[in-house]
């Protein structure tokens, strides 16, 4: 960087400082900042802040109205929404009906590949009955319909005559109705956003929210410790040993369960793991406590299944596996299996933490006489050439859980194609039956009771080793408040967020 360039984002920065401003980490570069394209981490926190949609959550997890005004069932299978007449795009143009028109054709547009479409296949229609009311129409009763809308929504005056939106400046440069504004789009430098000043529901208290480049954990906790980012995550090591009573002067340390959990992914394909017995034996024969232990200094629980601890579709009633090696050999041996003739795979996982549950495995299942052999890869050629064309024996990876889950994407057989989400190829007739049932059962307390099913179902073919859900670790200033966690993020308030 040249001496001007420096002397310039000193100068911004020192002018930056006079002003209420957040400063957070980031660990990679945004892709694309818009809310149907964005599918790593960065790129939809920062959409999340400049687009809206027509409902959202509020601190309890409950769906409240957000662009719209209001919405209400005409019957099972309409849906119609009351949209606000005080929201403009943060070029001055005002919001309307033709913007969530053109989302939904353009979210199903077979020119757009947005990982969303799969929520918006159960809709026929979407009408724009005059500038403020929006008539959606579905095929069949849908058990998400309205939680389908919590995506944000594009401005049709600034994407209509895009050729494609896949390449779209507007990806960089976005226009949204948002409480902040982006300044600026550069890789691997600062992102800065602005707050909106004419934010329908009041401009934020923060006049600034400061994205700063920290490509690793520990890069971040030096920027936390030196006092250069308000908020950021710590991991276990660093808060068990790390932390002296300078910071925990300065910082508040809120601990939340994560919306994730990690597992050790089977392709079913493969004759080995086709074989229940084995899938069973390798569950039997590994430590998931001794994982949380070693890795996460115990801030974690054992994962029993695929949905989300604490909602209503997960089951209580499916105990956590405990550790049988007598039982993993003997089913081990039934498969056909012995010190002789030993199961040998490759597991298959990216750089970072996660190559550490990789090794602990590979410990673990050299007790049932099982040999692995670990292979770490960067990221992108792990999706690119391991994950998405399937081309692994086991892999090591990890998944969000939503508030209410939608099976069909990673757990129904018309998934388990290249590039789809069922990345193992799982397959079950009656978790495929349960699945269609669920999409068209509205009766919540009947929809729950399916979902609880299918968890137990999952959960008993042993489709992954289901591993951990981590608990997250995250410091905040203490001159930054008022700061109230919750089950959707502990960000969920920054509207009132202020600095002392």
């Amino acid at each position: 960087m040249s001496l001007m360039k420096v002397l310039i984002t000193l100068f911004i920065l020192a002018q930056l400082s006079f002003c209420a401003s957040l400063h957070i980490g980031m660990s990679a570069n945004p892709s694309r900042i818009n809310p149907i394209l964005s599918t790593d981490s960065v790129s939809g926190e920062l959409a999340q802040y400049i687009f809206n949609s027509l409902i959202t959550y509020d601190e309890n997890a409950s769906i409240k109205p957000e662009l719209a005004k209001s919405y209400r069932f005409l019957d099972n299978k309409t849906l119609l929404f009351t949209l606000r007449d005080d929201v403009f795009w943060s070029d001055g143009v005002k919001f309307g009906a033709q913007d969530v028109v053109f989302t939904y054709e353009t979210i199903i547009s077979p020119k757009v590949f947005t990982p969303y479409a799969d929520s918006f296949k159960h809709i026929q229609k979407v009408e724009a009955l005059d500038n403020l009311s929006i008539k959606v129409t579905y095929k069949y009763p849908y058990f998400a319909a309205l939680e389908t809308w919590s995506m944000g929504i594009l401005p049709y005056h600034i994407l209509k005559d895009e050729e494609s939106i896949m390449t779209s400046s507007f990806n960089q440069n976005p226009i949204g109705t948002g409480a902040f504004i982006l300044k600026d789009f550069s890789i691997s430098s600062n992102f800065i956003l602005e707050a909106n000043k004419n934010y329908f529901l009041g401009a934020p208290k923060l006049e600034r929210v400061i994205y700063h480049f920290a490509p690793d954990s520990a890069s971040e906790f030096l920027m936390l410790k030196s006092g250069g980012l308000d908020i950021g995550s710590l991991t276990p090591l660093q808060v068990k040993r790390q932390l002296d009573e300078k910071f925990h002067k300065r910082f508040n340390i809120y601990e939340t369960m994560s919306h994730s959990y990690s597992y050790v992914g089977f392709n079913l394909d493969l004759p080995k793991f086709k074989n229940a017995r084995v899938r069973e034996a390798l569950s039997l024969a590994i430590d998931r406590q001794e994982l949380i232990d070693l890795l996460l200094f115990g801030d974690g629980i054992i994962c029993t299944g695929p949905f989300m601890p604490f909602t209503k579709a997960f089951n209580p009633e499916v105990e956590a596996p405990k550790r049988d090696i007598k039982r993993a050999k003997e089913l081990l041996l039934e498969a056909g299996y012995d010190e002789k003739n030993p199961l040998k795979f490759e597991l298959i996982t990216n750089a970072g933490p996660r190559i550490y549950i990789a090794q602990i495995l590979q410990q673990q299942l050299k007790e049932v006489n099982v040999h692995v052999s670990v292979r770490m890869m960067e990221w992108q050629a792990f999706l690119n050439t391991v994950v998405n064309p399937r081309r692994f024996e086991a892999i090591v990876m990890g998944w969000q859980m939503g508030l209410k889950p939608d099976a069909y994407s990673i757990w129904h057989s018309e998934s388990a194609v290249i590039g789809g989400f069922n990345l193992v190829g799982y397959k079950n007739d009656e978790v495929d039956m349960l699945i269609k049932k669920a999409e068209r059962t509205i009766d919540e307390e009947e929809f729950y009771a399916i979902y609880r099913h299918i968890f137990k179902l999952i959960k008993d073919d042993n489709p992954y080793l289901f591993l951990y859900i981590p608990k997250t670790l995250t410091a905040v200033k203490k001159e930054v408040f008022p700061i109230r966690p919750s089950i959707i993020g502990i960000t969920h308030n920054i509207l009132e967020w202020d600095k002392k």
